[in-house]
């Protein structure tokens, strides 16, 4: 604790010297992190495949590349997000101009999940140093490689005292966790991110919470079936279904279901082969705990494609499994794992009453081409983010934020998104002295009679 309260007090000390606020340092630091990022590419990339098994091509596009497109982002419109904002003049505040500051929060803490070990720590990062802050970085001790390069990496690029990397398990994490940031940025799980809030409201410190939950996926009768099939697979397959915002399910009209089926095991073959188990760009499940849990689901409804498994290399072959009801095990919380029940309704409002019924998701899919079948759906569903006629998509894009809402989490980033979430928007209001309304003060004769007129 001695440690983490000392490193903590380094960078409040950092923080008010003003080092890290000025435009040029952001700029600075974050050319520094891409440049160390192109330096620690292959580290990077073997580092993800010593702990998931994971290709070089998957790294590259799920954890590195999107981290580029962000950072060159970030840089091109910081200045201009940095400027104070100007708001109009009320009436009855005649004589004051009002702007909005960007504040940084102070020291922040990041806290990275194990699926997407180096893109979901360094992405936060990204905002936190945008928005003018110190952070001090916590990767996941699930995937050890990968932390140890991260841990490597940002010491070689900033001093301690503005950017740090802690590492350990969930005694360090508490030890963190019970430390007086000024903000925390948490991706992770439901039952660890309750643990996260818990624990900030001992100081009430303002937090982001990135989880998770049962994303739906939906193919109504009039889905480009193909695409749809194609799409849901590469989604909800890539890492090996170990993403917050892989397709947890699919609920597919009656009507096509059949046919849907037949299209979406071709499509696992296409990506995977008919061999998947030993397929060489296939990723592990991360350890034997989760594997373990992920076998116990396969014996749930019917078994219609995959099934295979590898418990000596952690593997789990694209599985598909139908006849499952919302009573099912595989049903009861986020599978985060390579196995996709597949449901079906006759009536969309069947669907969708059934949806409601269950904790809100991070993320929704809907394949269909009729407007009004869209339109439905985003009016009458709530979620975090998603896509019509796609899978995953929506957060590779700096221009939306990305988040979640009630159980999938509370706060949003990616690009002006991430460095708004990392500061705080301070209300300035400056009052002229060339003149004074007196209507305000109590002792004017008719003050009330004039403030009724204003304010009513």
């Amino acid at each position: 604790m001695e440690i983490i309260m000392a490193l903590f007090e380094k960078q409040k000390s950092y923080f008010h010297m003003g080092n890290t606020k000025p435009l040029a340092h952001r700029l600075e630091a974050l050319t520094l992190l891409k440049d160390a990022i192109k330096q620690y590419e292959p580290k990077i990339i073997e580092a993800l495949h010593q702990d998931l098994h994971k290709s070089e091509f998957e790294s590259y596009m799920t954890e590195i590349g999107i981290l580029y497109t962000e950072i060159d982002h970030v840089k091109k419109h910081l200045k201009k997000w940095m400027r104070p904002k100007k708001v109009k003049t009320a009436l009855t505040h005649l004589g004051t101009k009002g702007k909005i500051h960007h504040d940084p929060y102070g020291v922040t803490l990041i806290i990275a999940p194990w699926n997407y070990p180096f893109q979901l720590a360094i992405a936060p990062l990204i905002g936190a140093i945008a928005g003018g802050n110190t952070a001090i970085l916590k990767p996941s001790e699930l995937t050890p490689h990968t932390a140890n390069v991260i841990d490597e990496m940002i010491s070689h690029t900033y001093i301690p005292e503005y950017i740090s990397v802690v590492q350990g398990g969930v005694d360090v994490s508490t030890e963190l966790l019970e430390t007086p940031f000024d903000y925390i940025f948490f991706t992770g799980s439901v039952n660890v991110g309750k643990i996260v809030m818990e624990k900030a409201s001992h100081h009430l410190t303002p937090h982001t919470l990135e989880l998770g939950g049962k994303s739906p996926a939906i193919v109504h009768d009039d889905a480009s079936l193909k695409l749809a099939a194609k799409r849901i697979a590469w989604g909800k397959y890539i890492n090996a279904g170990q993403t917050c915002v892989a397709p947890d399910y699919v609920y597919v009209h009656e009507g096509v279901k059949e046919r849907f089926l037949e299209l979406l095991a071709e499509a696992i073959d296409a990506l995977y082969s008919t061999d998947p188990i030993n397929h060489s760009e296939y990723t592990h499940i991360v350890n034997e705990e989760h594997f373990k849990r992920l076998t116990r689901f396969l014996d749930n409804g019917q078994l219609i494609k995959g099934g295979q498994t590898n418990s000596d290399k952690r593997i789990i072959a694209p599985t598909v499994l139908s006849n499952i009801t919302f009573d099912d095990a595989v049903m009861k919380d986020e599978i985060f794992g390579p196995i996709l029940p597949i449901l079906s309704y006759q009536h969309l409002n069947d669907a969708i009453e059934m949806i409601q019924k269950q904790p809100k998701p991070l993320a929704l899919y809907l394949f269909s081409e009729k407007s009004i079948t869209q339109q439905t759906i985003l009016d009458e569903l709530s979620f975090g983010g998603g896509c019509i006629n796609d899978t995953i998509y929506h957060l590779a894009t700096p221009y939306l934020p990305f988040g979640g809402v009630g159980a999938s989490g509370t706060g949003n980033y990616h690009g002006k998104y991430s460095f708004d979430t990392f500061t705080h928007q301070k209300s300035v209001l400056k009052q002229t002295t060339y003149f004074d309304l007196d209507l305000r003060y109590p002792n004017q004769k008719h003050g009330l009679k004039w403030v009724k007129r204003l304010l009513k």
